[in-house]
């Protein structure tokens, strides 16, 4: 029954995200629960406290409109830190003390694998923003971002073909964990079946929160130098992209000589960067606040006027760097089905 509800509950909540402090209101005590599992601190934190505001955001829309099945939404916001273990305990106590009806959380696949064994046990049930490695299936996760086919695939056959480069020698530089590995696993089993040999292909990996590619960007101009068309494909996380992208441009790295494509990076990465020496370079995303389209303007809109009245920093240059709700991602539809009103069974 505790399932049930938190689908019907789901439909309000899919759209959620963030990065600030929020000013709770006083919730009555018939209120339904909503768990949100962000790093707040850490080295994740870079990305993962926007979902938390973006959450914030989405509850305190539901809850003008009415809330969900006659009843407000109440948000219960953890910080697991960016501390694996302490993801899955940060799930438990949303489930069995919070008594929560839903979570939504997690970034990286470490987080999300650490989580499953508790939402499996306890039959909760998790809302998973980001894009991953795919080759995962669990009754208790909606996993509402892309896939490798859907990302990392077309970015590499873009950059294969004409319009991005003719790319003919590649590296697979990403931060040592399980997404970053499985999708080089895939990509490197793609590129051989386009015809590239194994000399042609480099991968490295960093560790979270390395600051240091001074060398690692060295390898990869000696790597370039061969005389094919070399690009970099990206799957570093977190805070580490700040000083990746600096080294980038402190080395003179340009697109035009080994484009990068990122999986892993928004503008909200980028904000402590100087940009003018990475034009050129790319990102492949399910979601970039420059869409053009109403929709996008009137959530743009929406989260900025957000910023400044929950006083959060920067607010008047916040970025919607936002994976709960793009408006041409499955989260959006997933938000409208689930707030559509279901009989009980």
């Amino acid at each position: 029954m505790k399932r049930r509800t938190a689908i019907k509950v789901m439909a309000a909540s899919v759209t959620l995200a963030a990065t600030g402090a929020a000013v709770f209101p006083a919730y009555a005590a018939e209120t339904i629960k909503v768990g949100i599992l962000h790093s707040l601190s850490g080295t994740m934190a870079i990305s993962e406290t926007a979902l938390k505001e973006t959450a914030l955001m989405t509850i305190a829309e539901i809850n003008a409109k009415g809330g969900v099945m006659g009843k407000k939404l109440e948000p219960v916001v953890v910080d697991p830190a960016s501390n694996w273990p302490l993801f899955a305990e940060k799930a438990r106590q949303l489930l069995s003390q919070d008594k929560v009806a839903v979570v939504f959380g997690c970034w990286t696949s470490v987080s999300r694998k650490s989580v499953n064994p508790v939402f499996k046990e306890l039959n909760g049930l998790l809302f998973y923003p980001v894009q991953y490695e795919g080759e995962e299936l669990e009754k208790n996760v909606f996993y509402t971002g892309a896939a490798p086919n859907q990302q990392a695939i077309p970015a590499v056959e873009y950059l294969m073909s004409k319009d991005g480069g003719s790319a003919k020698r590649w590296v697979l530089l990403g931060t040592d964990y399980v997404y970053p590995r499985t999708t080089n696993k895939i990509l490197r089993a793609f590129l051989k079946s386009k015809g590239v040999t194994e000399a042609d292909i480099m991968e490295d990996y960093t560790p979270f929160g390395h600051s240091d590619y001074q060398t690692i960007i060295a390898r990869i101009k000696r790597f370039a130098s061969a005389g094919k068309k070399t690009a970099v494909i990206s799957t570093i996380n977190g805070d580490s992209n700040v000083p990746f992208y600096k080294e980038l441009g402190n080395a003179g790295l340009k697109a035009t000589d080994v484009p990068v494509v990122a999986f892993s990076v928004g503008e909200e990465e980028l904000r402590g960067v100087d940009t003018k020496p990475l034009v050129g370079h790319l990102a492949a995303w399910n979601y970039f606040m420059s869409l053009k389209n109403g929709e996008n303007a009137r959530f743009i809109k929406m989260y900025k006027d957000w910023a400044k009245k929950q006083k959060l920093p920067n607010a008047d240059k916040v970025v919607t760097t936002i994976r709960w709700k793009p408006p041409t991602s499955a989260s959006t539809c997933g938000s409208r089905r689930w707030r559509r009103p279901r009989a009980p069974r």
